[in-house]
C-alpha cells in the first residue's frame, strides 16, 4: 500500500471561504463531480477557516461502509448550496444515500473496465473541538476504535473516460486505456480550506495511479474556477485540451479545461 508522510503543522491565517461546484447524475444512479475546486480565494463572512494540526491528518484510501458513508455525506455537504427550508435533512439523506450506493459500487471493483479508489483525509474527533457539531456529527465514522472525521475526499478512476466529460489522449497505443486515470468528486470541508489538504489528496491519488502502473493521470475543472486551476497546476498538472462550448450549452454547465500529469515517461508520446 502507497503510505503518504505528511509534515507537522504550520501557522495559518485564519480566512474565510466558499467554493461553488456543478455536478450530474451518473448511469449507476449516483453522482460523481469532476470539476469541483478544492480550495478557494472568495472570502465569505458566514464561514471561518479552522487552522488544523497537520501532524494528526490521516491520508488514506476509504475501506469500509462507515467511512464511505462518511464520505457520502461529506460529499453532499461540500457539493449543494443548501437553503434552509422544510424537509431538507430528509432531502440531504437521499442524496447521501445514493452517493453511498454508488461509491460502494464504484470502489467494489464490480464495473468491467473500471477501477475506483476513494481517497480520503480524516482527523480524530479528539482534534477537532472547534470544528461546528454539523460536521463532527454527520461525517465521523469508527476506525479501529477511534472515532475519526472526513475532512476531504476524491476518487481516482482508472477508466477510458469518465461520462460526459473530454477523454484524455495519453497514452496512445495499445493497451494505453488501462493506464490512464482521472480524479474526480474533489473535496475539503469549507471549514478546513487552505490547510493544504487537497494537495495531500492529489499527492497520495498520483501514489495510488503509481501503484495501478497509470502513467497518465487526468482532471477536469471549469474554465473560470480559477482556484482550482491553480491548484491543479501547483501539483503539476498542465492544460491538454478544452470542451466544445455546444457541448457545455447541452449539459448546462461551464466549459471544462482537461488538465494532464505525466506519471512515468517509459513510452513514447
Amino acid at each position: 500500500m502507497a503510505v503518504l508522510t505528511l509534515p507537522h503543522c504550520f501557522p495559518l491565517q485564519s480566512v474565510n471561504g466558499r467554493r461553488n461546484s456543478h455536478r450530474k447524475r451518473c448511469n449507476n444512479g449516483g453522482l460523481r463531480w469532476s470539476t469541483v475546486a478544492s480550495q478557494q480565494q472568495e472570502l465569505c463572512s458566514e464561514v471561518e477557516r479552522i487552522r488544523i494540526d497537520k501532524s494528526a491528518l490521516k491520508i488514506e484510501e476509504a475501506c469500509s461502509d462507515a467511512e464511505l458513508w462518511a464520505t457520502s455525506l461529506l460529499r453532499v455537504r461540500s457539493f449543494y448550496d443548501f437553503k434552509s427550508s422544510f424537509g431538507i435533512e430528509d432531502h440531504k439523506k437521499y442524496l447521501a444515500e445514493r452517493e453511498f450506493e454508488a461509491l460502494k459500487e464504484r470502489v467494489s471493483g464490480t464495473k468491467e473496465g473500471e477501477k475506483v479508489s476513494c481517497i480520503n483525509a480524516t482527523l480524530p474527533l479528539s482534534q477537532t473541538t472547534s470544528f461546528p457539531e454539523e460536521l463532527c456529527s454527520s461525517c465521523k465514522f469508527l476506525e479501529n476504535g477511534e472515532d475519526r472525521v472526513v475532512v476531504g475526499s476524491l476518487d481516482v478512476n482508472q477508466c477510458m473516460s469518465l461520462p460526459n466529460e473530454i477523454t484524455g489522449m495519453k497514452p496512445m497505443g495499445i493497451g494505453g486505456d488501462f493506464a490512464r486515470a482521472y480524479l474526480s468528486n474533489v473535496c475539503v470541508a469549507k471549514e478546513c480550506q487552505r490547510n493544504g489538504i487537497a494537495s495531500f489528496l492529489i499527492e497520495k491519488s498520483k501514489l495510488v495511479a503509481k501503484d495501478w502502473g497509470i502513467s497518465d493521470l487526468y482532471v477536469h475543472v471549469a474554465v473560470d474556477n480559477d482556484a482550482a486551476k491553480n491548484l491543479y497546476t501547483k501539483c503539476g498538472f498542465v492544460y491538454e485540451s478544452e470542451e466544445p462550448a455546444w457541448q457545455a450549452r447541452f449539459l448546462d454547465r461551464p466549459r471544462r479545461l482537461l488538465l494532464w500529469m505525466g506519471l512515468t515517461n517509459n513510452y513514447d508520446r
